[in-house]
């Protein structure tokens, strides 16, 4: 047979083992871990050192594998710094660092850990998928030597990568993914030249990954979603809650059913710097969750999900968001209106006076309708309507559209859109929409004590974010968060 022939049917074959052995359904799992961090130091530690600190959280993690697999999960998500933590420069991160091969190369690091570069890393996160019979996510620092003749190489010769592996049930590395958007404390990273789109298949679905901060930009969240059509994006996270749209949970759910994707997000945790939430979402809403601001506690989260969801009957319906909100005129407008930050960008409120009503604000392109009914106003609460249509520029650049119902922190006025956790004043119906420029708009419920409503709520398809039922618990916010990734 021809080498070519050979390929092609090596090729046509694999296809048909997928296809026999594909499933409708497979089992998730994500683990939330409070990561033992290193001394802080700018010196480099010896390697022995580093690798000792991270055989102490692989050691965590591979207890959570083991109790992933016994549980029936076939792939599992760990953190992102989960394996070494945060607090290094440029160079003292160095210690931590593999050199870790593009996954063409066909490589069991556990059963051939000397092929390439030292690599124990590597070696033992193999190992925990192949002895486990798992998927293994996990996220650790990649190396890459360079020299004068790269013009964009580092004064020091290498480059440092925030970097994603996932190893396969047989321990092979199948997947590596370079962070692309770097949060604004990264400096002892880069940052690829080009943004990376990496997918690979499984026998349940198409699978993508990025990590953290890359989720509020275009490349590579949403062309992994509309472009490359993956059904399920893979997140390791170490994500800093910000009260009222961007804690973990509710940005992470409203993602996934914005998305039509399921999404598997694994948080760190570590309370000191609002560090938790962590959960397996669907399209139509959490499947399981975890948010926990008072011990210092890791947790294994596992569900069951549709392996293709957009074929799913539950999956949503294509959403126009503006076609309602632009069908209709404005609701009473009035003299309430006035000024706020939320998360530094100024917004229009306006406040609910009654305890039912039609309200409609605007900013700029962006008119935010609301009806509702409250189920019993407390007196010493103060909710209001707002918008904000404009280019959000604190700890990077992007541009959003926002219409939200928030609870104020005080009755204060000056104090709305500050973060609020608690809640007492309870809705009967609610039916939030705005006039959105974009097609990209996640839609958000939060309960008082940061508590999803998955079943609660449905988007329908002409924008409208809507009770399904009355809500069982106080309301801290009822938003649609749009951002408008044309106009980066």
């Amino acid at each position: 047979m021809l080498p070519s022939q050979l390929l092609l049917h090596t090729a046509v074959f694999a296809v048909a083992v997928l296809q026999a052995f594909a499933s409708d359904t497979f089992t998730a799992a994500v683990y939330e871990h409070a990561v033992i961090l290193p001394d802080a130091t700018n010196k480099p530690v010896s390697p022995d050192d580093a690798l000792a600190l991270m055989n102490k959280n692989m050691d965590v993690l591979e207890g959570a594998i083991k109790e992933a697999a016994q549980q029936g999960a076939h792939i599992i998500v760990t953190p992102e710094d989960g394996i070494y933590g945060w607090r290094f420069t440029r160079e003292a991160i160095y210690p931590y660092l593999e050199d870790i091969p593009d996954p063409a190369v066909n490589w069991i690091p556990c059963t051939d850990p000397t092929r390439f570069a030292r690599a124990p890393v590597q070696e033992r996160l193999s190992c925990m998928a192949r002895n486990n019979s798992i998927y293994v996510v996990a996220n650790i620092g990649d190396k890459k030597p360079c020299n004068s003749s790269d013009p964009s190489c580092p004064s020091d010769g290498r480059y440092q990568y925030n970097t994603d592996v996932v190893f396969d049930p047989e321990g092979k590395l199948v997947a590596r993914y370079h962070k692309y958007n770097l949060f604004m404390s990264e400096s002892q990273f880069n940052y690829p030249k080009e943004p990376e789109a990496v997918t690979f298949e499984t026998p349940f679905g198409k699978f993508g990954i990025f990590t953290c901060f890359d989720i509020l930009f275009h490349e590579p969240a949403v062309v992994l979603v509309s472009e490359l059509q993956v059904d399920t994006v893979l997140f390791p996270t170490a994500w800093m809650n910000v009260l009222p749209f961007l804690t973990a949970v509710e940005f992470h759910s409203a993602w996934a059913m914005g998305m039509g994707v399921n999404f598997l997000a694994a948080n760190t945790h570590y309370t000191t710097m609002s560090m938790t939430g962590s959960g397996i979402y669907a399209p139509d809403g959490a499947r399981t969750y975890y948010y926990n601001m008072k011990t210092e506690e890791g947790r294994l989260l596992v569900a069951k999900l549709d392996s293709h969801p957009r074929l799913s009957p539950a999956s949503p319906p294509a959403v126009n968001w503006s076609s309602y909100a632009l069908s209709v005129e404005s609701f009473s407008l009035n003299d309430h209106e006035f000024g706020g930050l939320v998360f530094y960008d100024p917004f229009t409120f306006t406040e609910l006076t009654e305890p039912e009503g039609n309200l409609t604000v605007c900013q700029k392109d962006l008119c935010c309708h609301l009806s509702y009914k409250m189920a019993g106003k407390k007196e010493d609460e103060v909710y209001v309507l707002g918008a904000f249509d404009g280019l959000h520029v604190v700890e990077g650049q992007y541009y959003l559209q926002i219409c939200t119902l928030l609870k104020c922190k005080s009755t204060d006025l000056n104090t709305c859109g500050q973060p609020v956790e608690m809640a007492q004043t309870k809705f009967e119906m609610f039916s939030l929409s705005g006039t959105f420029g974009t097609n990209y708009v996640f839609p958000e419920v939060l309960y008082s004590g940061v508590q999803l409503a998955p079943g609660e709520f449905e988007v329908l398809n002409d924008g409208r974010l809507i009770n399904k039922v009355r809500p069982t618990k106080p309301v801290v916010t009822v938003t649609l968060f749009g951002r408008w990734y044309e106009k980066d």
